[in-house]
């Protein structure tokens, strides 16, 4: 996926920093078991840089983005912070990662302009990718900042055994 940049105004909003990529992340080798390399293609949703729409309100032609599933608001917040996912991504082998119960999600603090910290919460899904030799495939649903509702219970899981574990067919066992 190559997302087309947005103009809003004078702005023209470049989205290059979220087309498909391709990283490899290593598990390093423990006790009798040899160092792992998962080759992972990546893939960012419109989420990370658009909103829905409130209620009541309907959708401005003006700050539209589409795809070819739904059009939604174009959010300049989440574009701003959507520049951190690549670097993010490409670290999730050394942070920790939290199921969802439908999906999984972690967290990343931000100080925000105020001093206040703010909760970044980065929703995705890895499965396994086409082509066969174990390739794996992260898609980036959505990114936000929570600023209302509930957040989903955290319940972790290490991001090389969420791999390791698609990777081989296995169940994500959801801890209790």
């Amino acid at each position: 996926m190559k997302w087309r940049a947005f103009t809003l105004g004078e702005t023209t909003y470049d989205l290059s920093h979220l087309h498909d990529q391709a990283l490899a992340f290593t598990q390093p080798a423990k006790g009798d078991n040899s160092e792992i390399v998962y080759d992972v293609a990546v893939e960012f949703g419109l989420h990370c840089f658009t909103r829905g729409l409130e209620s009541g309100e309907t959708l401005d032609p003006k700050v539209s983005y589409c795809d070819s599933r739904e059009c939604r608001h174009f959010d300049v917040h989440r574009y701003e912070l959507s520049m951190l996912l690549p670097g993010i991504v490409a670290d999730l082998h050394r942070r920790q990662c939290f199921h969802s119960g439908k999906g999984n999600f972690f967290l990343v603090e931000l100080v925000g302009p105020t001093g206040a910290v703010q909760q970044y919460e980065i929703y995705f899904t890895v499965s396994r990718a086409g082509g066969g030799k174990g390739a794996l495939k992260l898609f980036v649903q959505s990114a936000y900042v929570r600023t209302r509702g509930n957040q989903p219970q955290r319940k972790p899981i290490g991001f090389c055994i969420l791999l390791h574990n698609i990777k081989n067919n296995k169940p994500i066992r959801m801890p209790k």
